[in-house]
């Protein structure tokens, strides 16, 4: 579903009413960094799509970056450049303009996902790079036990692996991305082994997915687990998640 936001925002999440403190929670987390900055290899110009806030924009590169949302724009740090207003599926540069691009968290958020790979593909000489979710993997979170139909929504919105690795082309790479246990970007498997954290408004609407299920949904999901926090239910069933370095979950990156 694509909706029309007063902010410009292009996907289906109201970025105005959720977005606003998007860069508190949804700070890059330097491990996963890495693992992109790697992937890009001696890319000197690189196009990030669907730039958000600039988490993960490499520096030392010459990075431009696309965000439909001005609400997300507004909240780019000063340091990174002015991202433009456009979106996947209508890139407006030139065939080959880009040493690499590279989107992250933001796929399911495109209207038309070929479109918006073949615009990257097309603008891009060298690796395109996809950081997302496999809605295959979500169910292994905690998470489906306290609220299914969040797991449900984001299982609905995330394009298949396959898909996305398929119209990158037959070279593509799929690699495993670890989360870290204090893992600072905010996304809801980030908080696999702190639970609390998800008892925290802001914590859950940097998580676009809970602008979708009703409020019934919140309030049982918030009694269940200060419930289970206080008579130890959770930590009976899950505790081992607390010290457990890394959570093999759905993160995976994608590299054509």
């Amino acid at each position: 579903m694509q909706l029309n936001r007063g902010d410009g925002s292009a996907g289906d999440a109201d970025y105005a009413r959720i977005g606003t403190d998007y860069a508190r929670y949804r700070q890059p987390e330097p491990r996963i960094a890495v693992a992109i900055e790697r992937a890009l290899g001696d890319a000197r110009s690189v196009l990030n799509v669907g730039a958000g806030a600039g988490s993960y924009e490499p520096s030392g590169r010459t990075v431009t970056a696309v965000e439909p949302s001005a609400t997300m724009r507004a909240q780019r740090p000063p340091q990174l450049s002015t991202a433009i207003d456009a979106t996947a599926e209508n890139l407006p540069f030139p065939d080959g303009h880009f040493d690499a691009s590279m989107a992250t968290f933001s796929v399911h958020q495109w209207k038309d996902l070929a479109a918006g790979l073949a615009e990257m593909r097309r603008v891009t000489r060298g690796p395109v790079l996809i950081l997302t979710c496999d809605p295959s993997a979500l169910d292994r979170f905690w998470l489906t036990a306290y609220a299914p139909e969040v797991i449900a929504v984001e299982a609905r919105r995330y394009p298949g692996i396959e898909s996305i690795a398929a119209a990158l082309g037959p070279k593509t790479e799929v690699g495993s991305v670890p989360i870290p246990l204090t893992c600072s970007d905010g996304f809801a498997e980030a908080y696999y082994g702190r639970p609390e954290a998800l008892l925290d408004p802001g914590a859950r609407l940097a998580c676009s997915a809970w602008s979708f299920v009703d409020a019934a949904v919140v309030e049982r999901f918030i009694e269940m687990l200060g419930r289970d926090l206080g008579d130890g239910t959770w930590d009976a069933r899950y505790g081992h998640l607390r010290s457990q370095p890394e959570f093999d979950g759905s993160l995976r990156l994608v590299i054509g």
